[in-house]
């Protein structure tokens, strides 16, 4: 009998073999993913940046009035313009003198505020500095000393002689209590001029030098203590709403956000006559915003460290560039306080949106 070779035997059983290794290793792959062994869960999507947008509608100019009949003084004037979306608050001190022809009559600064008040001197500064005043805010000592103590006071160089302080020129710590006395003083060598720009550059001096995150994290608080102390004022809680996250966000995230400017004009025998080309730098500068790079895309407050989002944008958004009619100002005993965050947002009232003037319209020729 023949010999079969051992070659023809082990080809079938090989391929027997590998045969039997797929359909066992398939059936092993299947209860393997059956029972859910191996599988890699889906990363979850990114959530969503959201936050407020911060743009150049958050700009917004207020005349500030320091009105202390006790202090045997002129009223003091400081126009403040905000800047959010640059981070930077500028400071112009107004000398009490300041004249300026208003529809061919020659007027003063303070003979309108005394005989029109807060609206009055508003009036004749948009009227000579060709801006727009969104607010207006009046203090008097009580509430100009609480602003004062909310910054943490400030050290300031004095060069003058007043009575607790060393004049020597050299900076020194000043308290509320100091400043007041400083803004207040009406013996400086320039006059009412210096006076002013001093109160500006005091001011600029005194927020730079605060922590601007604390002073982010306690402003609703501050705001509340603050308007509630100023019987005067065209600033109501719907501005705070609408505009304290712009606010927040350039005094927590901004360095040396405050700078103060001096104005520029000639003494008139006891009146002060701001510099035409003064005012065209100023407006330019820092009230147009088309010179300010309006076309620069908007730009997203910070949510904060605790993930807080901010409150969202909308169309219906108010600025504080409406009128000064829109909106109810704060009366003498009226009571603001502000929802805290984390209220439910049906429980906050809601306000009608104050609607823009439309510019006029140029006539045809």
């Amino acid at each position: 009998m023949a010999k079969r070779k051992s070659g023809s035997i082990a080809v079938p059983f090989l391929v027997t073999i590998f045969i039997g290794l797929i359909i066992v290793g398939g059936a092993a792959y299947g209860i393997y993913r059956y029972f859910g062994f191996g599988q890699t869960d889906a990363p979850p999507e990114p959530t969503p940046r959201t936050g407020q947008t911060i743009s150049y509608a958050d700009n917004h100019t207020v005349l500030l009035i320091l009105d202390e009949p006790e202090q045997r003084c002129s009223s003091t004037f400081v126009l403040m313009r905000s800047l959010p979306i640059k981070k930077e608050i500028v400071f112009i001190g107004l000398p009490t003198n300041t004249i300026s022809l208003i529809d061919g009559t020659q007027q003063g600064l303070k003979e309108n505020y005394d005989r029109g008040g807060a609206n009055a001197a508003v009036d004749f500064v948009q009227k000579s500095f060709g801006i727009t005043i969104d607010r207006y805010m009046k203090f008097d000592s009580t509430s100009f000393k609480k602003v004062c103590d909310i910054f943490g006071g400030v050290s300031y160089e004095v060069n003058v002689d007043i009575a607790g302080f060393k004049g020597d020129g050299s900076s020194e710590y000043m308290n509320a209590s100091q400043i007041e006395t400083f803004v207040t003083y009406s013996m400086f060598k320039g006059g009412e001029r210096e006076r002013a720009l001093q109160s500006a550059a005091l001011l600029s001096a005194m927020v730079n030098q605060a922590d601007g995150k604390r002073i982010a994290d306690g402003f609703d608080g501050s705001f509340n203590s603050i308007i509630n102390l100023i019987s005067d004022t065209t600033v109501t809680s719907v501005d705070y709403k609408n505009h304290k996250t712009a606010i927040k966000n350039m005094f927590e995230n901004g360095t040396s956000i405050a700078l103060s400017i001096t104005i520029d004009g000639t003494d008139a025998d006891k009146d002060f006559l701001p510099s035409e080309n003064f005012i065209k730098s100023i407006v330019e500068n820092y009230f147009t915003d088309e010179n300010l790079g309006s076309d620069a895309p908007p730009v997203v407050a910070d949510g904060g460290e605790n993930g807080e989002a901010a409150e969202p944008i909308t169309e219906e958004r108010a600025t504080i560039n409406a009128p000064l009619e829109a909106g109810e100002a704060i009366g003498e005993d009226e009571i603001i306080t502000v929802p805290e965050e984390t209220q439910p947002a049906e429980t906050q009232p809601e306000e009608t949106p104050a609607e823009e003037t439309p510019a006029e319209e140029a006539p045809a020729e």
